[in-house]
């Protein structure tokens, strides 16, 4: 990954992962249930991405999808992952972080990937695997991605509040930032994508003493083909750090 853009650091909230585990949690048992006809502008964007987040949270998705102005809609890049797909994606981007910074001991590089996927040996579990977390991004009227990052690229601009956006990239991106939180999410300021509600990451960037959704999972065959699809596609994946 190339160098990180200027960001504004007044903005958001920082959630190390020491706060996240502080955070008790209170599982309130509210089932997944299916994103797919709660909303026709709420579009599954990849076919690998498993459909399903806490009821709570899809109605919120459908809604912030429904108030977008005429011809947009939200894309769901990615919903509730199984801790083994979370898993898998730590220990990839953890190999790519070897390959592009030998120089770097483990505690380096762990970091680096942790800012960018959330670890499965915590006590707070990764928000996409509580079914809280949501990542996504806007449709134009063309039915396209719009874009929230020029000039810079994907990556370069991750952090929600970068500087220098082009001022159509930053009218989308604020576009998507208002949207999602005025529907009541929370947003991870590292990723302007990620987007959560009632999970550890949401408390800490709310200040909530008490997370509701924890680990959750969900009867393999109701994600079978998705998964046959992720791992697929995942034989093709080019090294992030090094792109």
């Amino acid at each position: 990954m190339s160098r990180q853009a200027p960001w504004d650091r007044s903005k958001g909230r920082p959630e190390p992962i020491r706060a996240l585990n502080r955070i008790p949690e209170a599982e309130c048992h509210e089932p997944l249930v299916d994103l797919r006809g709660l909303s026709p502008r709420l579009k599954v964007l990849r076919p690998q991405v498993i459909p399903y987040l806490r009821k709570t949270v899809a109605e919120m998705a459908a809604e912030a999808a429904d108030s977008l102005p005429d011809g947009y809609s939200l894309a769901v890049i990615e919903a509730w992952r199984p801790i083994e797909r979370q898993q898998r994606i730590y220990d990839w981007l953890l190999r790519c972080a070897r390959e592009a910074f030998p120089h770097r001991d483990h505690a380096a590089l762990r970091r680096t990937v942790c800012r960018y996927v959330a670890p499965t040996d915590q006590k707070a579990p990764p928000g996409h695997s509580t079914g809280a977390a949501i990542d996504v991004n806007l449709l134009g009227p063309d039915g396209e991605p719009v874009d929230v990052c020029s000039p810079y690229p994907h990556f370069r601009a991750a952090s929600t509040y970068t500087l220098g956006l082009s001022p159509e990239a930053q009218r989308n991106r604020d576009l998507l930032v208002s949207t999602m939180l005025g529907v009541g999410f929370s947003n991870c300021r590292d990723e302007w994508w990620h987007y959560s509600y009632g999970d550890a990451g949401w408390a800490v960037r709310m200040n909530r003493p008490v997370c509701f959704y924890g680990l959750i999972r969900l009867q393999p065959e109701l994600y079978e083909e998705q998964e046959r699809l992720w791992l697929e596609a995942a034989k093709d994946r080019g090294n992030p750090f090094l792109s």
